[in-house]
């Protein structure tokens, strides 16, 4: 299951990276996280979209109960952070082919229960919280399912169990074999033991046992005859067989175990082993685990291997959620971080009419609002998509707000279908299988081509891709060439648009393209054409829409006024 791709028959197409950086994209990831692999994650979901209402439902539903629910959000962010942090830092990470130790296991035995415990933590969350969603509820289940199916509950006591048994070793008893040469051939463990040896005089109990004619035994089990001493741990000497590590350790008073960690190092190659420098006793624990390993090594990798399994199955299927979880919340901090900034968000609904595929009410460009000082200062807009408007010819004033507006579009039906509340009074709308953008290229994308030749092929992809179910935004295309040349290419344009039956605005200063609009819809018989204007106001720029006819050379008398080159102008400022 997925909390964001909830279909396996849904289709979805990828926005390229060029219209995810014309519609704001980059800039909407950046205001979520910090994080580069995170607005990598966004990115990611929220370019790759489908015309599958289900799955802007689905979505819809799931957010919602993240932004009515902080608190959950909150300790399933704290739960899977610590999951991931015993993941990257745990002991199961060692290599391989790496011996494992009594202190390993006991290691993971910790972990493991600190694995089963956040999954029980997670169970106990979401089974509290008042969860309405389809998604989060199938995530509820899926916890509890993977919680009662593993038997974490019996699991953890066990784990207790064993770990209250492990705590209390205090020693543990190794046999050494001789050769025929006294020198150590082999060892092994006889007995881990509750109580530590007691203290006695280690060597001399050897050698009476030795020198007793019924010292040496027949079996290999031990009565506790051979008692533990102290060492004196600043000892420094090297050894060269059996013999001599009793012989030095009568000289040196040295510790039982000490000398059969001694023992532990002499191979068949060679016979010689050194004493540790310093201070020897402290590194006894890691004498101890070398020797205890060479029985205990397959059986700790047995219980490990089984102890884990069952836990790997329910972590690795939890953490395959995190992605998702954190896309979620990005997006809830995000919308309450601009909710107490003042701005409104609306929940997206699907339009009842088929003949209207967008109405959406008090609109406004989300990218400029997080950028804005002062929210009131926003201006919002309406606009609907029908069979009448499917196409928009959008005229105004140079730094009206054409291009404002027709990325404002773009976001509310990439964040509507992304699931996430859209910056509008109202949304309603039927979903775009892709958004396609037409902005002006740069430069250096256009020297082979040239500009208009580097347009006209990237505006014949676009064609070619768009579906009826498409949105495409058009930013000043086909105006870098003359004004006849571009407006005979763009007529041409959008007459082959129309029988595509696509939603587009086109924002041009080609007003007589604007002006063509009712002509255009009476050839094509199938679609209309609409002119919409940014409105002036008293001669200032309100940037509010109007669905008008272009205003043709008003727009320029404006910019020469704004600029003091009207006749009037230039002539009153060579007077002075």
């Amino acid at each position: 299951m997925s909390l964001i791709f909830p279909y396996d028959d849904s289709v979805y197409r990828h926005m390229t990276d060029t219209a995810c950086h014309d519609v704001g994209l980059d800039s909407l990831c950046k205001e979520l996280s910090d994080d580069p692999k995170e607005q990598k994650l966004i990115m990611d979901v929220i370019s790759s979209m489908t015309a599958d209402i289900r799955v802007s439902e689905y979505r819809q539903a799931v957010f919602g109960d993240f932004l009515a629910l902080p608190d959950m959000c909150r300790r399933m962010t704290e739960l899977f952070d610590k999951l991931e942090y015993l993941r990257g830092y745990a002991s199961l990470k060692r290599s391989s082919d790496e011996r494992l130790g009594i202190l390993y296991l006991l290691h993971r035995l910790s972990e493991l229960n600190e694995y089963i415990t956040c999954v029980e933590e997670m169970n106990d969350c979401l089974t509290k919280s008042d969860i309405h969603s389809e998604g989060l509820c199938r995530f509820r289940d899926l916890i509890a399912s993977l919680y009662e199916e593993q038997s974490f509950s019996e699991m953890k006591k066990d784990i207790y169990a064993l770990k209250e048994k492990t705590a209390d070793i205090r020693s543990v008893t190794v046999g050494i074999n001789l050769t025929d040469t006294f020198e150590a051939e082999s060892l092994g463990l006889i007995s881990i033991n509750k109580k530590p040896f007691r203290k006695s005089g280690v060597v001399s109990n050897f050698a009476d046992s030795v020198a007793n004619k019924n010292g040496i035994k027949d079996t290999t089990e031990w009565n506790g005859d051979m008692h533990y001493h102290q060492a004196d741990s600043n000892s420094n000497f090297s050894v060269s067989s059996i013999t001599d590590i009793l012989e030095v350790g009568h000289r040196h008073n040295i510790a039982n175990m000490q000398m059969l960690a001694m023992a532990r190092h002499i191979s068949k190659d060679t016979t010689t082993v050194n004493v540790p420098e310093g201070d020897g006793m402290r590194r006894s624990t890691f004498y101890l685990e070398n020797i205890t390993n060479k029985l205990l090594n397959h059986l700790v990798k047995k219980l490990s291997e089984t102890l884990t399994k069952y836990v790997d199955t329910a972590v690795l299927n939890i953490s395959g959620f995190i992605p998702e979880f954190i896309y979620y919340i990005r997006f809830a901090e995000f919308v309450n971080r601009c909710r107490d900034r003042g701005m409104l968000f609306c929940t997206p609904a699907p339009c009842d009419d088929n003949d209207t595929s967008m109405d959406t009410r008090g609109f406004y460009n989300l990218k400029l609002a997080v950028n804005t000082e002062h929210i009131k200062d926003i201006v919002t807009n309406d606009l609907v998509f029908d069979k009448n408007n499917s196409i928009y010819i959008l005229t105004g004033a140079n730094r009206g707000g054409k291009t404002t507006v027709t990325q404002a579009i773009g976001l509310l039906f990439v964040l509507a279908q992304a699931g996430i509340t859209v910056p509008a009074d109202m949304f309603r709308y039927h979903p775009v299988d892709c958004i396609y953008t037409h902005f002006p290229a740069d430069e250096d994308k256009t020297m082979d081509l040239g500009r208009l030749g580097e347009e006209c092929v990237r505006f014949k992809e676009i064609f070619s891709s768009c579906t009826e179910d498409s949105l495409l935004l058009l930013n000043e295309t086909f105006s870098t060439t003359s004004f006849e040349e571009g407006y005979y290419i763009a007529r041409d344009s959008v007459k082959a648009l129309l029988s595509k039956h696509c939603r587009v605005i086109y924002n041009t200063h080609m007003h007589k393209l604007a002006a063509d609009a009712q002509l255009l819809t009476d050839e094509s018989g199938i679609a209309g054409v609409s002119s919409l204007v940014m409105q002036n106001e008293g001669g200032k720029r309100s940037f509010r829409l109007k669905a008008a006819a272009p205003e043709g050379m008003s727009y320029a008398r404006d910019i020469a006024e704004k600029y003091g080159v009207t006749y009037e102008m230039l002539m009153s400022s060579g007077k002075e």
